[in-house]
């Protein structure tokens, strides 16, 4: 295989845990009543910090 394949086979997947986390954090979100901070914040947070952005409105962004 040349590099080309190996870097596609290797960011295809990181793409799609990116994806799937954006999704998991976004509707969460959107169904939430309460959150630690504004919706609009958290959304550009999600939306725009690559992983970081998902990982941290579901670990600290969260009100139960």
């Amino acid at each position: 295989m040349d590099n080309t394949t190996q870097l596609i086979l290797l960011l295809v997947p990181i793409a799609l845990l990116q994806l799937g986390l954006m999704v998991i954090a976004l509707v969460d979100l959107a169904k939430r009543a309460r959150t630690k901070g504004p919706k609009w914040a958290w959304a550009v947070a999600i939306v725009f910090l690559g992983f970081l952005g998902p990982i941290a409105y579901l670990v600290v962004g969260r009100e139960d």
